[in-house]
């Protein structure tokens, strides 16, 4: 494969789909960079400081990690600089972040969770930030309204852009908008990111599963059913031996799946009933269910495409089934059989 630059492939996606205007080749651009910037502090370790928490918790209640608020930070000045950009959103903070433009009002959202797997830095395992892109509807674009929450509280199935960044032996950043999925490795030497795969295939039919089988015990009938399947191997009623995974990384889980399939699991249990999932709709759920769907894969709640959902509020939480197509339909099937029994992933 001959050398191509991520703002290379940008522009040809401009020129021969359309798919990128201008405005938003440059914030993609602008997310690319903060995130060699994050890498570099991820790569430091021990060395920079970076390790350990700070004390202070989220909105989600969760503690911060002190690359947790780097990686925040990074993302929002990077960014700060206007223009395309009207206004971010990050798990990390309690509300949007509008950007102070000096040029006409913006046209993007973006999302994104600054590290991914936050609880695995101190033990040097994959983690990665995850990002998603919006266009601000106006109904008429000639009047310039402030930005509000409400803004962004639109279906997955409306990005214009999705990726994450993978902080692991390699800086993997995996990137679509909308015409297939494309991965770029970053040239540590020349600082430069690099396309090393195009049009990403998921195989349909998978033999590894990723969940956390400690909270077995707490999962809904549908979810406990396909695992014991999967459990059961060749003797079972599925045939075959599975794999089981679990890095605890949404981001070194998913692109496992993008490399060679798989399906994972983090659904709604009884530890907290009356929330629907431990996952972020917007933040997490979202961006990944567009990647694996470009890919060939699907995503749903356990109940429906997660890309249809109507986001009710910004740090929405939600349950997630992605992968291999086969697999997700079955354990989806299963919800739907187990219906009205099984609790709401809803």
């Amino acid at each position: 494969m001959s050398s191509v630059s991520l703002s290379r492939y940008l522009i040809e996606q401009q020129r021969v789909h359309g798919s990128i205007p201008p405005p938003l080749r440059l914030l993609l651009e602008v997310v690319a960079r903060a995130c060699k910037r994050i890498a570099i502090s991820v790569g430091k370790g021990a060395l920079g400081g970076v390790l350990g928490s700070v004390g202070t918790e989220n909105v989600q209640g969760e503690v911060q990690k002190k690359l947790d608020i780097i990686a925040n930070e990074v993302l929002i000045e990077a960014n700060e600089w206007g223009g395309h950009l009207a206004a971010m959103a990050s798990e990390e903070m309690d509300g949007i972040h509008p950007i102070p433009n000096r040029y006409p009002a913006g046209e993007y959202l973006l999302l994104f969770d600054p590290l991914d797997g936050s609880s695995n830095i101190d033990c040097n395992v994959s983690i990665g930030t995850i990002f998603s892109v919006l266009k601000k509807q106006r109904e008429d674009p000639s009047v310039i309204d402030p930005v509000c929450e409400a803004d962004f509280l639109q279906p997955g199935r409306q990005q214009v852009a999705a990726g994450y960044c993978l902080y692991g032996p390699q800086t993997t950043l995996v990137l679509t908008v909308g015409n297939g999925v494309a991965i770029f490795t970053l040239d540590r030497e020349q600082g430069a990111w690099v396309l090393t795969q195009d049009r990403v295939r998921i195989p349909e039919d998978t033999r590894e599963f990723a969940i956390n089988m400690s909270n077995m015990r707490h999962w809904a009938a549908p979810v406990r059913r396909y695992i014991d399947e999967c459990l059961a191997g060749k003797e079972g009623p599925r045939g075959k031996d599975f794999n089981m995974r679990w890095i605890a990384s949404m981001v070194a889980d998913v692109h496992r799946i993008l490399s060679r399939g798989g399906i994972f699991l983090y659904p709604w249990d009884k530890r907290e009933p009356d929330k629907p999932g431990k996952l972020r709709l917007m933040y997490e759920a979202n961006p990944m269910a567009w990647i694996i769907e470009q890919a060939g894969g699907a995503a749903t709640n356990g109940v429906q495409r997660i890309l249809d959902i109507q986001p009710r509020h910004l740090h929405e939480r939600v349950a997630v089934i992605l992968g291999s197509k086969n697999e997700v339909e079955r354990v989806t099937r299963y919800h739907t059989e187990a219906a009205p029994t099984a609790p709401s992933a809803l």
